[in-house]
């Protein structure tokens, strides 16, 4: 399922996370957020987050 963060976390890569309830159930709601960023706070206490999809960018990545 993936490492879970807490709200107020500096996120570890720039991604769609996904917000995941207090009993780890999937809540279909996702926020984005860029690398080094703190997440936002959650809707309900106990929440956390986890990557759901990583930005595809092309950094790092050699020119053509």
């Amino acid at each position: 399922m993936g490492k879970r963060l807490t709200p107020g976390t500096p996120a570890p890569a720039s991604a769609q996370y996904e917000i995941v309830g207090p009993r780890g159930g999937h809540t279909g709601v996702e926020r984005t957020v860029v690398r080094g960023e703190p997440l936002p706070p959650t809707p309900n206490a106990g929440s956390t987050y986890r990557i759901a999809d990583r930005t595809n960018n092309g950094s790092g990545k050699p020119k053509k």
